[in-house]
């Protein structure tokens, strides 16, 4: 398996640069903005391709997580290779990585210099049935600040969780998704923009159970059993693949443009097609949906797993396509463009080279993707 990463690279989060001194800031976009997925070299040169791998992303960093017992690789933290040796998962932020291990949870500073955890709590072994995954834990699950744990009620037998700035989601083991924390952008999906201190149901998605979720910035999305996305919350850039007035104006001014003229592609009516008699043409725009919306990416399958930015989404159908939508100012949708999107658009880089998308993990500002070559029968 290999992993492929695009967007904004400011900290060397896909691939190292040499930091830029005045005078000498020539190639600065380029350093910033990794517009063309590009491989991660840290899987390229380990001993053994075949290992299972996974990253965890944030705004400025990103770790590689190794489950053949090597544990991480993190060149911008002090937790070296050795110390985080025999974990089993790994969540990171601006400021903390946290790393599980079989019997407890420690969690370093990445801004200090320290010889041992900020924090640390011992746990016991899990109880027979599917391991639990960062942020969960044994009774309750681990924030990305002080205070680090964080009980849960034991009813809600909680399956995974998906953690943004400012909520929570979770979903339990029947299917059922709760959500709480702020919600002045209709992120926690309850129809209004009031927050919650506790987890509440989603009542739009009762009865229809739900397979996986994701949180972005300000808005929320979940898979159904069956393949469905539902995407719900903030839309100004797009980000739910709803419309949004903001995008379409941009899209307008590009079009109209002497510099871009007709190269730029556009989503509003076309200037020869007349309105039919009694038929209106004004786009309802979205800004906040703030309750459950399907989303139809491609009537052809289904989608595997999403995963969300601050302002942009990415899901991967059970076909091994990736599409993207959203914010790209720095490249993160994978198009090779730095244009932003309200459609679902499917990556064609890896269609290209036949590959296979096999899973995707949105940083803040970027893109990582996992594939596998792509056999044809």
């Amino acid at each position: 398996m290999r992993w492929f990463g695009f967007g904004f690279n400011a900290f060397g989060q896909i691939y190292a640069h040499e930091k830029l001194f005045n005078g000498k800031s020539s190639d600065a976009v380029k350093e910033v903005k990794a517009i063309s997925p590009i491989e991660l070299a840290a899987h390229v040169d380990r001993r053994d391709s075949c290992m299972k791998i996974q990253i965890r992303a944030s705004w400025s960093r990103r770790i590689t997580l190794h489950w053949d017992g090597c544990g991480t690789d993190n060149e911008s933290c002090s937790v070296s290779v050795e110390e985080s040796r025999g974990c089993k998962d790994a969540l990171i932020s601006e400021s903390y990585l946290t790393i599980a291990f079989p019997d407890r949870i420690e969690s370093w500073h990445l801004q200090k210099e320290e010889k041992t955890p900020s924090w640390s709590m011992k746990i016991k072994p899990e109880s027979p049935g599917p391991p639990l995954t960062l942020p969960l834990v044994p009774g309750g699950y681990i924030a990305t600040k002080p205070p680090f744990y964080r009980t849960l009620s034991s009813h809600l037998k909680a399956r995974s969780l998906a953690l943004s700035v400012e909520h929570a989601m979770l979903l339990t083991a029947s299917g059922a998704v709760y959500t709480w924390g702020m919600g002045s952008h209709g992120q926690l999906g309850h129809g209004g923009l009031t927050s919650e201190e506790e987890p509440r149901a989603v009542e739009a998605l009762w009865g229809m159970p739900m397979s996986c979720v994701a949180t972005g910035g300000w808005h929320s999305v979940c898979i159904s059993d069956g393949g469905d996305l539902y995407v719900w919350g903030w839309n100004e850039s797009g980000q739910l693949g709803l419309p949004s007035r903001g995008l379409r104006k941009a899209v307008q001014q590009q079009q109209h443009s002497p510099q871009t003229g007709a190269a730029c592609q556009g989503t509003s009516t076309s200037p020869g097609e007349e309105p039919q008699e009694g038929e209106k043409h004004e786009e309802v725009f979205i800004s906040i949906q703030a309750f459950p919306a399907l989303l139809d990416i491609t009537p052809a399958c289904e989608v595997r797993t999403v995963s969300c930015g601050s302002r942009h989404t990415a899901a991967v159908t059970t076909t091994g396509d990736l599409y993207t939508w959203g914010w790209g100012d720095y490249g993160q949708l994978g198009h090779q463009t730095l244009i932003s999107s309200d459609e679902p658009q499917c990556v064609e880089f890896f269609r290209e080279q036949e590959m296979r998308v096999v899973d995707v993990v949105c940083g803040a500002w970027n893109t990582f993707v996992a594939v596998i070559k792509d056999e044809v029968v």
